[in-house]
């Protein structure tokens, strides 16, 4: 029955290859199976370490989440090898599990002082030995294209906190221009997140991990500060249809794509093509508020209602 073993080995061997291939190496933002059931189950775990906290506390656990998945998908590739050798190896010789086991992991980490001389089980030994350099080297070439994108992303984060107070805030946006005379900076300001959504969009749904990087400050987000932008925008569109640049359709085009291909990517269920009566969870209560926050039509008018900043 060692056949069994050689064929539940080479399964392992290649739904390994394929994981790693999926996360490090295609740039399509396939979706991995391993990714997301390691960033559901440590969510849930982190969750645990602060029970009955408030925000600040649910955050503090949160930060570990995104180096907790790159550690166990490495740990997950590289214990799926050991396993997939092993069992090679179990089928192709009389050595026990446990010896199988102990020869695969001494190639696997380059180490060699369980080979034997037996030719007909180099080329697995071979395969192995090259197989873990391989896997931590991709792994650690990933990180540096990780923190790039992450450093983009942060970076507008934290120059939108002057605009849009700390949590960002779509109307807070409009309002402080306004107060201060500076509305002609919009225009520039919906250009920069439009690149930086599509720079999202297309980052964050190839490397699904990103999404598990906090900022370092609690009541900033990448994602509070895109809807934000993107609700000034639509605010302005909504008021001043007239004044309002260009750049804030573009940008809440930009917005809804990213967040869609991000969705795509993670298969969360969408609506690909909403009617344009379709129900909202927008209330006109709401919408008001916001109003009353945000210039009114072209006079420039603000309530003195301030946002927490």
């Amino acid at each position: 029955m060692n056949w069994i073993s050689g064929v539940a080995g080479g399964l392992i061997l290649v739904l390994v290859l394929a994981s790693i291939l999926r996360t490090l190496v295609v740039p399509r933002g396939l979706y991995s199976a391993l990714v997301t059931r390691w960033w559901r189950g440590l969510r849930q775990l982190l969750r645990l370490a602060a029970p009955g906290g408030g925000y600040d506390a649910i955050d503090r656990a949160q930060t570990w989440l995104a180096p907790l998945m790159l550690v166990g998908m490495l740990a997950s590739w590289l214990g799926g090898a050991l396993l997939g050798f092993g069992l090679l190896l179990h089928s192709l010789s009389a050595l026990t599990w446990a010896q199988s086991v102990r020869e695969a992991g001494s190639s696997l980490f380059t180490l060699g002082f369980a080979s034997g001389d037996r030719l007909h089980l180099s080329a697995v030994d071979f395969l192995a030995a090259a197989t873990g350099p391989v896997v931590i080297a991709l792994q650690i070439a990933y990180l540096p294209t990780l923190y790039a994108a992450y450093n983009r992303r942060e970076l507008e984060v934290t120059l939108l906190q002057s605009r849009a107070g700390e949590p960002a805030w779509g109307p807070e946006i409009l309002a402080r221009q306004w107060l201060v005379d500076t509305e002609t900076a919009l225009p520039e300001l919906y250009r920069s997140w439009e690149r930086l959504a599509s720079d999202i969009g297309e980052s964050h749904s190839t490397y699904p991990v990103l999404l598990a990087f906090r900022s370092p400050r609690p009541y900033r987000s990448w994602i509070v500060g895109l809807v934000s932008v993107m609700d000034a925008a639509a605010l302005h569109l909504a008021l001043t249809p007239g004044s309002a640049p260009p750049e804030a359709r573009l940008v809440l085009r930009a917005g809804f794509t990213a967040l869609r291909d991000i969705a795509r990517s993670l298969r969360f269920a969408y609506d690909a093509d909403p009617a344009p009566d379709s129900p909202i969870q927008l209330t006109f209560e709401e919408f008001d508020a916001a109003k009353s926050r945000g210039p009114v039509h072209s006079a420039g008018t603000a309530s003195p209602r301030r946002h927490n900043s």
